[in-house]
Formats: C-alpha cells, sequence, structure tokens
C-alpha cells in the first residue's frame, strides 16, 4: 500500500518538507520514494503540487496523511470520498474568568477638586 507524506528537509530549526509518494511500511527517511509530489514551507506557507500525479496516486489507492490531505484540500485537489479530513481541534481556554475581557468593566475614579480656603498669616506691624 502507498502513502502520500511528509518528508522533512532543511536545516535545524528552519524545516521545509518534500511531498512525496511511499511504502506505507516505510520510515519516511528510509526506504525508497516513489514520486515526489511537490513542497511544503511551513514557514511562508508556500505550497507546490504537481497536482496531476497527486490526483494519479490519490486514483490508484494511495492513501495521504492527515496533514497531507488537509494540504490537498487547500491547494484545491479533488480528494476521494475514502479520504477522511481530521477535524479542527478546538482548545480550551484554561481559567477563563481570569481572562480580562472577562472582568467587570471599572469606572474611572474622577478625583472632584477640593475648594482650598486662602488663610493668610497675620501680619505684625
Amino acid at each position: 500500500m502507498l502513502a502520500i507524506r511528509l518528508q522533512r528537509n532543511g536545516r535545524s530549526g528552519y524545516a521545509v518538507y518534500r511531498i512525496i509518494v511511499q511504502e506505507a511500511s516505510r520510515h519516511p527517511l528510509s526506504g525508497r520514494v516513489v514520486a515526489e509530489l511537490g513542497s511544503y514551507n511551513p514557514h511562508t506557507k508556500a505550497t507546490t503540487l504537481k497536482k496531476e500525479l497527486v490526483e494519479k496516486f490519490l486514483s490508484t489507492g494511495a492513501q495521504p496523511s492527515s496533514r497531507v490531505a488537509f494540504l490537498l484540500a487547500k491547494e484545491g485537489v479533488k480528494l476521494p470520498k475514502w479520504v477522511k479530513l481530521a477535524p479542527q481541534k478546538q482548545s480550551a481556554i484554561k481559567k477563563a474568568d481570569k481572562l480580562r475581557k472577562n472582568q467587570p468593566k471599572e469606572e474611572p475614579v474622577t478625583e472632584e477638586p477640593t475648594e482650598e480656603v486662602a488663610t493668610e498669616a497675620p501680619t505684625e506691624a
């Protein structure tokens, strides 16, 4: 069985991925690559694809990984019915009651001007 997956390239701290077709039982860094379908740069969100090859391998039964399926759908490649896209994760906000936007509004305190009585010191003659 073939898998469409990401293969990490690039220097340390700056990953760039190749989108490859490979046997599903192999590790992405070892084993023979059947075809290279494109590349993905997560820093610039740039994706290049050979759409004809992608559709050919999908029609013959190659299974994309969840991230690759998301990238293919984003690029407008028509996915077969059997490919399931993973739902977007919704992260719960911890201690939401402590967020500034959920705190009651404090009205600004305005100080009223105090009237000062001018007292003059008695002058001695």
